[in-house]
């Protein structure tokens, strides 16, 4: 009889992979098993639960991964070759965008909560118990050292996302009609003026016409003196029946003005007992007011073309944007004081002046930069308007797409209690690529100076309705037909 050869227990095969099952004695190799468990969670995060941990997180975690890599390269792509698409889907479909914008947000915060997990999760797997020298040290403090930089980063963004929603409601909740360009040109009337305390009869300091080319996107700014008079209306204006020979003065005890370019909003809006509805009734849904529509046609008779839009610059914030935007380059050519001027003729500026803006290439912080622009004694209006003008296009050049997206924030809070104004939403798609082509084209200025042949007291107005168009429109020249 034969006895068959005794039985051995069978053994339960282990699993050898270094990743799910390592050698927990071999110290060396969990420290670099540490080392690839924070290079996928950061490379791709998921995969290092996948590998190691609870698949069921891994595979929730790689799949968001994934869609947030393809958002990415779809809005990548979109921004390639099909910008205004992304513009429309951002910022120029009304509600539809602050929908988006809002779901995005929520996308990255949800993703940035999603990957803290994950990198908790990670070093849990690493097991820094098992781990000697060095790395027992180095590896929680690499990953949470990216967790901190990629995390802020990811948390900037969703805050950039958030100022821009709430930014673009805010300024454009009301706005006109969206209207065609004029004559090829996007015409918008800019204003600047201090609405600050003790403004009760605001009057605009700063006047001018910004003319974009809807093509080209060249820009040619038209400055407006404020003390300009007897300012015609445009046809079919309200201001034009009231005034059918130009703007004039009147005389009151309770509420005057004089015939100036920077009266016509007082005599519109200040001084009626309406406040302008009569004669405007629908600037206030257009997210206007009436004096603000009666200095648009005022503009539009001075100038000779239609003005639909119009942008107002509050002075009493304009020093936080240019402190948003970093600073201003400017090259100062005259000294010139700061303060409110003297408390009584014939006193020397030196008993008054609060400080000196002094000769030579400049970096203006927002305070130095709004007396710089405002600036009226010891030096002519004229000048003054210069200089605005200098400001506007210094400001123009330092919207660089670094600046606006180190300080957006920063940009966007200024901007929002800075500005106002009646431009539709849907239009911002195509301001935006209009700014795009500007920046790479010189600036055109026009003054309604004496320097470009403008008698300030007596204006030849039909003479600037030639200089408007000849400079907005220049003849082209007829080449010689062939013999």
């Amino acid at each position: 009889m034969t006895l068959a050869p005794p039985r051995v227990a069978a053994r339960p095969l282990i699993e050898t992979r270094p990743l799910r099952n390592p050698d927990v004695t071999d110290a060396a190799l969990m420290a670099k098993r540490g080392w690839w468990l924070v290079a996928l969670n950061v490379l791709v995060p998921g995969s290092a639960q996948v590998l190691a941990g609870s698949r069921r997180l891994g595979r929730f975690g790689l799949g968001a991964t994934l869609l947030a890599w393809f958002l990415v390269l779809l809005s990548g792509g979109l921004a390639l070759f099909a910008r205004p698409t992304l513009l429309w889907l951002t910022v120029g479909a009304g509600w539809f965008s602050a929908v988006v914008l809002t779901l995005v947000q929520a996308l990255l915060i949800g993703y940035l909560l999603l990957w803290v997990v994950l990198t908790l999760d990670a070093l849990r797997l690493v097991r820094l118990v098992k781990v000697d020298g060095l790395s027992k040290l180095a590896i929680p403090l690499v990953a949470l050292l990216l967790l901190g930089l990629i995390g802020s980063g990811t948390a900037y963004a969703a805050t950039v996302v958030g100022s821009a929603r709430n930014t673009i409601s805010t300024i454009f909740g009301q706005s006109g009609p969206s209207l065609p360009p004029s004559d090829g040109y996007y015409n918008i009337l800019l204003l600047g003026a201090d609405s600050g305390e003790g403004r009760d009869s605001m009057r605009f300091d700063s006047i001018s016409v910004v003319s974009v080319n809807a093509a080209t996107g060249a820009v040619t700014i038209t400055g407006i003196p404020r003390e300009l008079p007897n300012a015609p209306f445009s046809e079919g204006s309200p201001m034009q029946a009231l005034y059918p020979d130009g703007f004039e003065g009147h005389s009151s005890s309770s509420c005057g003005w004089n015939g100036w370019m920077n009266h016509v909003r007082n005599a519109a809006e200040t001084c009626r007992e309406d406040a302008g509805a009569g004669l405007y009734p629908d600037a206030a849904a257009h997210g206007s007011e009436p004096g603000i529509e009666a200095t648009k046609d005022a503009a539009e008779g001075v100038l000779g073309i239609e003005i639909p839009y119009y942008v107002f610059v509050d002075m009493h914030g304009f020093a936080a944007l240019v402190d948003a935007l970093g600073g201003v380059d400017i090259n100062v050519t005259e000294r010139l004081p700061e303060g409110g001027g003297p408390a009584y003729e014939g006193q020397p500026v030196e008993e008054w002046a609060t400080g000196w803006i002094e000769v030579g290439q400049q970096k203006m912080d927002g305070e130095t930069a709004q007396w710089y622009a405002r600036s009226r004694y010891t030096t002519s209006d004229w000048d003054r308007m210069k200089r605005q003008r200098e400001l506007q296009e210094a400001i123009l050049a330092q919207f660089t797409p670094q600046t606006v997206l180190t300080r957006f924030n920063e940009v966007a809070a200024a901007g929002t209690a800075l500005i106002s104004t009646d431009l539709p939403q849907d239009k911002l798609p195509e301001f935006f690529e209009l700014v795009t082509k500007a920046k790479k084209l010189p600036v055109t200025t026009i003054e309604l100076t004496p320097e470009f042949g403008v008698d300030e007291h007596e204006p030849d107005y039909a003479h600037i309705h030639e200089m408007i168009q000849q400079t907005l429109h220049p003849p082209t020249e007829t080449p010689d037909p062939a013999p």
